[in-house]
């Protein structure tokens, strides 16, 4: 069946070691306290969980993939053995399927193994993934309701869904696996990753950021991190549904945003910045011409003209290099109407403001902080990395001259991802910039289920951009800055 495919019969190879399982021993049990004639006195601390994030699946269920994981590795090197790789560049999904499914139901047949209906699928489609795709992690980028993936070492794989983090039974078979499928995602895209090189970052072919670690560096196994690739993404409505801000918050920043205010927006690690980004996009015109600048590309802007630009990293002799700073400087001589960067992390924190400060108002990026005063202190603290030697009175000018608002993203401690603050830049008193708060996100307390208990408000301040946006045509009602209690 399907010969073209199928090397010449060799004498099948002997077998590996079989794989082992990651046993987790079970915490002993507490040893009995005498008995007190006085009454207990109750601790003030909370009970802390135990492994919330590891996975406890039933002992039966256990045994059953350690089994199927066995002769997975033995039908993996059967199709080694007999598919010809160089033929299948040219062959079908259903021809692929189909060979690998006759050689799957000969090699069981030799070795005396059945399996039900249920289980020769799920084999079949694991052995598919393992020739065409990821292996392991092919259903972890299929699944819709997974944000990142965060592999430590072979046995472990974690998954973010709604902000959370827990542990799957999904594993590798030992390290030379993962490191076969680390290289198999990174020489697609002209870069490698060894002893020599141990880190790299790069992009899956449906956008998906990826980075990984491996030895001597990562200790217990390689590090893989994924933040997967939004196909649709979410607009402000979308935003607004789910509770990240107000319609309210909503109509001040199409405002601020049509009214070419140059904005950053400030989080952490995984709280939204992107996103925001993308949704405060939306509100640009689509007669103006964009360029965006990223490490990775990630934005998913909807405008006619679009140009988007993505830094390289240096080949293996270390030449090559285009950082996020080349582009930038290189998109001030294309004439854009907006300058939208990814990320500012490091020197090119000078060209953008320069940017915002010569004719491309309206431009924006996003940078790591706690809050908006922090941001400017980040701003601050990348100029002197920078190399530049200014007076910290003549930096602070220039980045008060340049940036307009600060929109402040935040993840909370139940997953959820909230506007915490939007804060408009004034200008300079004295040293000091000055800077004031125009909407935030008050918190009330937690809910028994650790969930946020809070909502949105106006702080009373009105935008002292309010005449600017009467202007351009936005006359926004001065009810929307008068501050309210939640219902």
């Amino acid at each position: 069946m399907f010969s073209k495919y199928k090397k010449a019969q060799t004498e099948p190879a002997a077998a590996d070691g079989k794989v082992t399982s990651l046993n987790r021993a079970k915490p002993a049990a507490a040893a009995p306290q005498p008995a007190d004639d006085s009454a207990p006195k109750k601790s003030l601390m909370r009970p802390m969980p135990t492994r919330s994030a590891e996975a406890a699946p039933v002992d039966k269920e256990k045994k059953r993939k350690e089994r199927l994981s066995e002769i997975k590795l033995e039908l993996h090197k059967a199709l080694l053995d007999n598919l010809n790789l160089a033929a299948l560049e040219k062959a079908t999904e259903s021809d692929l399927r189909q060979e690998i499914s006759a050689i799957a139901s000969e090699t069981l047949e030799e070795m005396g193994v059945v399996l039900n209906r249920d289980e020769r699928n799920t084999l079949n489609q694991d052995l598919y993934d393992e020739v065409t795709g990821l292996g392991p992690l092919e259903a972890l980028l299929k699944d819709e309701s997974v944000n990142d993936i965060l592999v430590n070492g072979p046995q472990q794989i974690f998954v973010e869904r709604a902000g959370k983090l827990s542990l799957t039974d999904i594993t590798f078979k030992d390290e030379r696996h993962l490191l076969r499928i680390i290289d198999k995602i990174v020489s697609a895209v002209g870069r490698r990753v060894d002893e020599s090189n141990p880190y790299v970052d790069a992009r899956l072919q449906d956008g998906s950021r990826f980075n990984a670690m491996v030895g001597p560096i990562a200790v217990d196994g390689s590090l893989v991190s994924i933040r997967k690739f939004k196909k649709d993404k979410l607009g402000v409505d979308d935003l607004v549904k789910f509770g990240a801000f107000t319609e309210e918050m909503a109509a001040y920043l199409q405002a601020a945003v049509a009214c070419r205010l140059n904005v950053i927006v400030s989080g952490g690690t995984g709280s939204g910045k992107t996103t925001t980004l993308n949704a405060l996009s939306s509100f640009i015109d689509n007669s103006e011409r964009i360029l965006t600048i990223e490490d990775t590309a990630e934005l998913q802007l909807q405008q006619i003209h679009v140009g988007r630009m993505e830094s390289r990293p240096p080949n293996v002799e270390g030449k090559g290099a285009v950082t996020q700073r080349d582009c930038l400087r290189n998109a001030l001589r294309m004439r854009p109407d907006r300058i939208i960067v990814g990320e500012t992390r490091g020197e090119e924190v000078i060209d953008m403001l320069q940017a915002m400060n010569t004719g491309h108002d309206g431009s924006m990026t996003t940078i790591h902080a706690n809050s908006a005063r922090d941001g400017v202190s980040r701003l601050e603290n990348m100029i002197a990395m920078a190399g530049i030697e200014m007076p910290i009175k003549a930096v602070r000018s220039q980045i008060a001259s340049a940036v307009n608002l600060i929109v402040q993203a935040s993840r909370l401690q139940d997953g959820s991802r909230r506007m915490v603050s939007i804060t408009e830049v004034t200008g300079m008193e004295g040293d000091v910039i000055s800077m004031q708060e125009v909407f935030r996100y008050q918190r009330v307390g937690l809910t028994p289920d650790n969930k946020i208990i809070g909502h949105f408000t106006a702080t009373g301040v009105r935008s002292h951009f309010s005449e600017r946006f009467r202007l351009w045509g936005y006359d926004l009602p001065a009810s929307i800055f008068e501050p309210y209690a939640a219902e």
